[in-house]
């Protein structure tokens, strides 16, 4: 059974999160990554890697 999504989102329909937000869910990330390696991916996936600006 395919993976229920509810709608494709275009780039310019998301908004950015709260600086407080985004601090705190790279310290959660930092917090569970195996290596630095990982840390930088998964932010980077997230959107949320420091000096990324959307």
């Amino acid at each position: 059974m395919p993976p229920k999504t509810t709608a494709d989102l275009a780039d310019e329909d998301l908004e950015p999160v709260a600086d407080e937000t985004a601090n705190s869910a790279r310290r959660v990330v930092a917090a569970y990554a195996t290596d630095a390696d990982e840390c930088r991916m998964l932010l980077s996936m997230l959107g949320i890697a420091p000096g990324e600006n959307a």
